[in-house]
C-alpha cells in the first residue's frame, strides 16, 4: 500500500511538472516577439523589412514593409485571430514572390508586442485602420491578403483596389464556430490561466459573430475583384464560409479555390501551393 501511493505521489508530480513545462512553452510560443526576434526571422533571406512603429488614432502598432520598386504591385497581409505580422514571414522572404511584389504586413491593435492596449472587436475599426496603412500605395497596385479574421477586414474595403485575396476568411457569422477552450476566458476563475495574448483573442473571438451580422449582407457591395483560398477540412473557419461568398457574388467578380483535405493551417502547411496561386494572382 506504501509502495503504491510514492508510485501515485511520483506519478503526479511528474504530470504537474510536465503541465508546468508544456503551459510555460505554450505561453512563451504564442507570445508576441520582440523586435530582435521578429528580425531574426528574417535571417538567410536576401531582403529585410524596414520594421516601424505607426499610429492610428492614437494607437501604436508594428509594421514590417519591403518596398523595393515601387513600379511592382504591394501585398498587404492582414493576419487572424491569434496572429501577427510574423504569420506571413515565409512569404516575404520568398525569392519567387519577392521578384514579382513588394510586401507589408503588420500587427492589428492588442497583438502587438508588450501591447498594453486591447483588441478593438470591431471589423470597421479594422477596416479604417487597413486604410490607414495603405492609403499611401496606389490603388491598382494594392492586393490586400487577408487570412482567417484578416478576411472579413480586407473584404469590407469599400475603395477599389487591384484585387482582394481572402485565405480561410470568417465572414459567416451561422457558421462560426465556438470551441468550448473560450470557456476557460468565460470563467473567470480560470481565467488567469489563459496567456493575455489569448485572452485578447478570446474577447475577439466572442464578439465577432455578432459583429459580422453587421456586414455579411453587404460583402458583395465591395468593388473588388474577390479571390477566396479554402482548406476543404477547415473546422476552425468552415469551408462554407467561402461556399457562402460564392453565392453573394456574380462569376465574374468571384473566384473560389478549394485547396482538398487542408486545414485552417493551410498558409504554414500548404505554403508552396498557397505561394503559387499568390504568383498567378499577380501574374
Amino acid at each position: 500500500m506504501k509502495l503504491l501511493k510514492k508510485i501515485l505521489k511520483f506519478v503526479g508530480i511528474a504530470f504537474f511538472v510536465l503541465f508546468l513545462v508544456l503551459y510555460y512553452l505554450f505561453w512563451n510560443f504564442s507570445a508576441p516577439k520582440s523586435d530582435i526576434k521578429v528580425l531574426e526571422k528574417f535571417s538567410g533571406s536576401s531582403v529585410t523589412p524596414i520594421l516601424t512603429y505607426e499610429n492610428f488614432k492614437g494607437f501604436e502598432y508594428r509594421k514590417l514593409s519591403i518596398i523595393k520598386d515601387t513600379t511592382l504591385p504591394t501585398l498587404v497581409f492582414v493576419h487572424g485571430t491569434i496572429g501577427s505580422s510574423t504569420d506571413f514571414v515565409k512569404y516575404m522572404k520568398d525569392s519567387a514572390l519577392l521578384s514579382k511584389a513588394n510586401m507589408i504586413s503588420y500587427d492589428r491593435i492588442g497583438y502587438n508586442y508588450q501591447d498594453k492596449n486591447p483588441v478593438q472587436e470591431s471589423i470597421a475599426f479594422e477596416r479604417d485602420m487597413l486604410k490607414n496603412i495603405f492609403k499611401d500605395i496606389k490603388p491598382n497596385k494594392t492586393i490586400l491578403v487577408g487570412y482567417s479574421y484578416g478576411g472579413p477586414i480586407a473584404l469590407a474595403i469599400q475603395e477599389k483596389v487591384r484585387k482582394v485575396i481572402l485565405l480561410a476568411p470568417a465572414v459567416y457569422s451561422k457558421v462560426e464556430p465556438m470551441p468550448w477552450s473560450l470557456n476557460l476566458y468565460k470563467w473567470k476563475v480560470t481565467r488567469w490561466l489563459v496567456p493575455p495574448i489569448w485572452q485578447e483573442a478570446s474577447k475577439e473571438k466572442l464578439s465577432h459573430k455578432q459583429d459580422l451580422q453587421v456586414f455579411e449582407n453587404n460583402w458583395k457591395s465591395t468593388p473588388n475583384t474577390i479571390v477566396s483560398i479554402h482548406g476543404t477540412n477547415d473546422w476552425i473557419v468552415p469551408f462554407e464560409n467561402s461556399l457562402f461568398l460564392k453565392e453573394q457574388f456574380p462569376k465574374n467578380q468571384f473566384e473560389l479555390i478549394s485547396i482538398p483535405d487542408a486545414g485552417h493551417g493551410f498558409i504554414w502547411s500548404k505554403f508552396d501551393t498557397i505561394k503559387e496561386h499568390l504568383i498567378q494572382q499577380l501574374d
